[in-house]
């Protein structure tokens, strides 16, 4: 098969690599998919660039954790007519080796969500990462159903999958967006409110927050923990929640005592380790929102494998809007 890997980390155009591999075969409970698109994620790249320290999990890596395409084979103990399936799948380099930038890709069966119908490859490779992070994200303090929901950052790829997690939840959804140009795309994911940050002060923010939700929000789905926690803890109600998934600085400075008075409960959440039960309650979900009418995502670029190396440097570029996605020749 044709495939992309590294097996060193480093600048994009310096390890990786294209090139042709073996084709996969599934093992027991597993399925092999024929990529027809692969995402990229900013933790791709970061596995790809080491910025985590943690050197290479394996000695080489086909990198990426979404795609999409169709299950072309089974392994022993998965049923046969998943075979034909359009599907999306997500954790395909978590904890493995090999994941979608190539022509195949192995996954646990659980791992290959059936594609809803109307829906593209395109849309099905962004889907898994930056939806499993928000639907946790928005769950993680309890139940949503007739609570205010707060998405900060609600035009990112996991913001405005929180946003439609948390309206098909039955939250009020308030989202923040950094431009003019981002509220159509929180709204059209279905947030009740959308409040554009630029040019605003932190107390312009919370004094804004406060006025559409005056009774306190409940639970926060936090992009910047670094930057926002200190507006968060001002506008959250008593006993709210935040989960967050990202922050721009490692050791952000907290406002432990109003933390403390305010019974705040904090969720650190990384994907990767998400329960099982929880990224299935998660493509449960995601699949209904994929299927709820919402446009999806905006796709910025799609590259071909071998020009993969420009595809990671576009997705390190700062200030870029819409999803970078991998085209694999059918």
């Amino acid at each position: 098969m044709q495939a992309t890997w590294y097996d060193k980390q480093g600048p994009a155009h310096d390890v990786l690599v294209v090139g042709t591999m073996a084709d996969p075969q599934p093992g027991p409970g597993e399925v092999r998919i024929r990529v027809h698109a692969s995402g990229i994620n900013p933790g791709d790249v970061k596995k790809r660039q080491d910025a985590f320290g943690v050197g290479m999990p394996f000695p080489r890596v086909i990198p990426h954790s979404d795609g999409a395409g169709v299950v072309d084979r089974v392994g022993p103990g998965v049923p046969a007519s998943r075979v034909g399936q359009s599907v999306w799948c997500y954790g395909a380099q978590s904890y493995r080796a090999f994941g979608t930038a190539a022509e195949y890709t192995v996954v646990p069966e659980a791992q290959a969500v059936p594609l809803p119908e109307g829906v593209s490859f395109e849309q099905g490779a962004c889907i898994g990462i930056p939806g499993i992070t928000a639907h946790h994200a928005v769950h993680a303090g309890g139940p949503v159903a007739d609570r205010t929901v707060l998405v900060q950052g609600g035009a990112g790829a996991v913001g405005l999958c929180a946003v439609g997690l948390a309206r098909l939840a039955g939250a009020r959804v308030i989202a923040t967006v950094r431009s003019p140009v981002d509220v159509a795309a929180a709204t059209g994911a279905g947030a009740h409110d959308v409040l554009c940050t630029d040019g605003l002060s932190e107390p312009d923010i919370v004094a804004a927050l406060r006025k559409v939700a005056p009774q306190g929000i409940d639970h926060i789905v936090e992009v910047a923990f670094d930057a926002n926690v200190a507006i968060d803890v001002e506008v959250l109600s008593l006993g709210g929640s935040i989960g967050t998934y990202a922050t721009g600085r490692s050791t952000p400075s907290i406002p432990f005592w109003p933390l403390v008075f305010q019974n705040i409960r904090v969720y650190f959440l990384g994907s990767d380790d998400f329960p099982g039960e929880a990224k299935a309650a998660a493509a449960r979900d995601i699949n209904a929102f994929l299927g709820s009418g919402w446009p999806g995502f905006s796709v910025d670029r799609a590259f071909t494998l071998a020009q993969i190396a420009e595809a990671h440097v576009q997705v390190e570029a700062r200030g870029r809007r819409g999803r970078v996605v991998v085209l694999v020749p059918r």
